[in-house]
Order: C-alpha cells, then structure tokens, then sequence
C-alpha cells in the first residue's frame, strides 16, 4: 500500500496597490515571504521594481486615481494570474491642506481622489469575479482607512475628511457583499513609520514599523475582521478621541502642530 501524494494549499493571489513604498511595499513583502502571488500596484516604476525584487509578482504602473489604469492592471492580473484572494488598497495621500489657500484646492481634490474615490477604482474590476456562492468562503477587499478619520485635525482637513469617508463606504461596502461571500475589511492604523509620516513636526505616539503594521492588517484579514484599528493602544485613543465633547475636544486640537503643506507629485 502506497501513501496518498500529499496535497500543497493552493497559494494565495494578492492584489495590492500604493506597493512602491511604505505599507503598501511593505505588505508585498509580507505576502510574498509567504510564497503568495502578487500583483502590485504603484505609480514609480523603478521603485515598484524594488518592492517585486524576489517576489512572484506582477507590477502594474497605475495610479488608484485613474479608473482606466486600475480596470487594465486589474483585468491583467485576472487573466495572468487568476481571481485574488485579497485585495488591499493601500494606496493614499497624506498631506497638510488649508482651505484658504488657492494651491490647495488641487490638493484636497487629489486626497479625496486617491483615498476615496482610488477604493472604489480598486475594488469594482474585481467584484464579480470573487463572488463566490453560499456555503463557501469568499475573499477579502480590504481598505486602510486611518484613526485620522475619527475627528477633524486641524491642517489635516482633506486627509481626515477622505478617511472618515473611507470608512464609511467600507462598511456600506461590506453590507452589499455579505451575500457575495466576499468580505469586506477597514484597517484603521495610528502613525505607521512611512516617508509620509516622517515630515510630521510632532510627536506619534504608538508608532508602528511599516513590517509590524503589515503584519497586523494581514491578521486581521485572515480573521475578515469588519473593523481593526491598529495598534490595540490606538485603538482606544481612537474611543477617546470620538466621545470628547466637541468644547474639550476644540480646547485640546485648536492649537496642535500641523502636518506640512506640499503639492503631490
């Protein structure tokens, strides 16, 4: 009597955008460490190269803001490599923004347009091909929101804006699905340690590694958690910070540091 050939767990197919950098870099190589495929998503090529360096990846040069680009490199994954397991829009602008500035207003359109509206770009050319029929497990689409969405920052007004909006829209999201079979999961980090955050004149409490973030949204996808704020400690800030009477919370954020002002590229 022979034994059974043993039988390999399929391979994860992931999908990630923002991959040039930060997060989004750093989930890459969370997910191809563990043997997944990957398509990557980001808008410097050379730098999305580096993020795919040892990986089985397939790099796309999209920007989340472009429904065109998002629907080639999401049919090109489709076809090249099969229906995700996961996707995760990491992709997004951070940026200090004031509305009386005329500069601005270019601005605050590209922060809503990255961080809402690149989502919507992100999650659509996948939807009817991950619905899975009842009884199975389904895959996952997973957006990081932020705890910047909680409350207005002052100097923040585009950032705090789209993330709030962002997370509103994941759980509108996540209702629509559940009879697909997909999940639907929001991760709302603190400071994450990312070219982004490395501008900001004050202090970040609770900051993560980019590494030790990946791996806490990986967690919480594999657990299709509807909603992770991360770290735990942030997490009760967050509580905090959204039951504050709005007179404590004005005496308390009027006067905070600002996070700078810069024109995205």
């Amino acid at each position: 009597m022979t034994d059974a050939p043993a039988v390999s767990a399929p391979r994860l197919r992931v999908f990630i955008t923002g991959a040039s950098s930060g997060l989004g870099a750093a989930l890459a190589h969370h997910y191809g460490t563990l043997g997944a495929q990957l398509g990557l998503v980001g808008r410097n090529a050379d730098a999305l190269q580096r993020s795919a360096t040892g990986l089985d990846a397939q790099c796309y040069l999209a920007d989340v803001r472009d429904a065109t680009a998002m629907r080639y490199a999401a049919d090109a994954f489709l076809r090249d490599v099969g229906t995700p397991d996961i996707v995760i829009a990491a992709a997004g602008i951070s940026v200090g923004t004031l509305t009386e500035e005329a500069d601005d207003l270019a601005v605050f359109r590209a922060v809503m347009d990255a961080n809402v509206l690149g989502l919507v770009h992100t999650f659509h050319p996948f939807i009817a091909a991950m619905q899975t029929p009842a009884g199975q497990t389904g895959g996952v689409l997973c957006g990081i929101s932020s705890v910047a969405g909680v409350r207005g920052l002052p100097g923040g007004g585009a950032y705090s804006a789209s993330k709030a909006a962002a997370a509103v829209y994941l759980e509108a999201l996540r209702l629509e699905l559940k009879a697909r079979n997909i999940a639907v999961v929001d991760v709302a980090p603190g400071y994450i340690d990312t070219p982004m955050t490395r501008v900001n004149p004050y202090a970040m409490p609770f900051k993560m590694t980019a590494a030790v973030a990946a791996r806490k949204i990986a967690h919480a996808i594999s657990r299709r958690r509807a909603r992770t704020v991360i770290p735990w400690q942030m997490a009760w800030v967050a509580r905090v910070l959204k039951w504050l009477p709005i007179p404590v919370y004005d005496a308390l954020f009027e006067r905070v540091p600002r996070k700078p002002r810069s024109l995205p590229t």
